[in-house]
């Protein structure tokens, strides 16, 4: 027993103060990152602590992304892409924020998007605050890395249309509450703006999502539906006006084929908004 205290007092010994590493304005420690500083860096991802997950190793690797070299931010992708299958929630939805930031940068493998694409509807725990945890955000960062996949050259964009469409429309007891519509909204419309789509492809995803609205029961809407019907008015929005691609700035640009886009996204509405014109 007093052999594994030592040791566990050595583990924690040796990790890597992160708080020390961003006040220093993210100099690598000895001036490069050690595969084991990588490694616990990935680890901290994990962690159920806020802090450490989110205000230190999530900033500190968004951060470095750009500077690890390709074979290392494949590692990362595959260690995140692996994750999605993993047993704890914010594990997940952190590997998607990651992973979001690798594909930003340029790298891509196939089987990132498959994973992500098996994990992205399926996903059952959607809270996004938690007051123990933090930040779970699962659809919200889901939503960031589907954007990043669909303005990825290597990725074709009609299939992500329809994955956006299989998360709106997957039962789930959980209201929107921290702006995941928007986040979704801004994807989706991401995705929308590739050159190769068609017309046809630019709504036809919306096809379920208009039987699903029109097969609608008297009563309380549904939380998946109303979610929905609030994405879909953040994309008209978009639709309308055009989307900036990065948050920073940037001039708005046009969604593909997007006279149709609005007029689809309208008929769609109103089968929930009758009163509408």
């Amino acid at each position: 027993m007093l052999v594994r205290m030592c040791m566990l007092k050595l583990a924690f010994w040796v990790m890597t103060d992160w708080r020390a590493v961003m006040d220093a304005g993210f100099v690598l420690p000895g001036g490069q990152l050690r595969a084991d500083m990588l490694t616990e860096l990935s680890q901290a991802l994990r962690s159920p602590d806020p802090v450490l997950r989110d205000e230190q190793a999530y900033v500190v690797l968004a951060r470095w992304i750009p500077e690890l070299d390709r074979g290392q931010r494949r590692g990362l992708g595959d260690d995140m892409a692996v994750r999605f299958t993993d047993t704890e929630i914010q594990a997940r939805s952190f590997a998607a924020l990651i992973l979001a930031a690798i594909i930003r940068h340029g790298d891509f493998e196939a089987w990132w998007l498959a994973a992500f694409a098996a994990w992205c509807p399926a996903e059952t725990d959607l809270r996004g605050y938690d007051p123990v945890l933090g930040w779970l955000h699962a659809v919200a960062h889901g939503a960031d890395l589907l954007g990043a996949f669909g303005r990825h050259p290597r990725v074709d964009p009609a299939p992500l249309l329809n994955l956006a469409a299989a998360r709106l429309l997957a039962r789930t007891d959980y209201l929107f509450a921290c702006q995941e519509d928007d986040r979704l909204g801004y994807a989706i419309a991401q995705i929308l703006t590739r050159e190769q789509l068609s017309e046809a492809q630019c709504v036809d995803w919306l096809g379920p999502v208009g039987a699903d609205f029109a097969d609608g029961q008297p009563g309380p809407v549904p939380p998946h539906a109303s979610n929905t019907m609030r994405t879909l008015r953040v994309l008209y929005l978009l639709a309308d006006r055009g989307v900036r691609l990065e948050r920073a700035g940037g001039e708005p640009v046009a969604l593909r084929h997007h006279a149709t886009l609005r007029q689809h996204l309208a008929d769609v509405l109103a089968l929930v908004a009758p009163f509408t014109g």
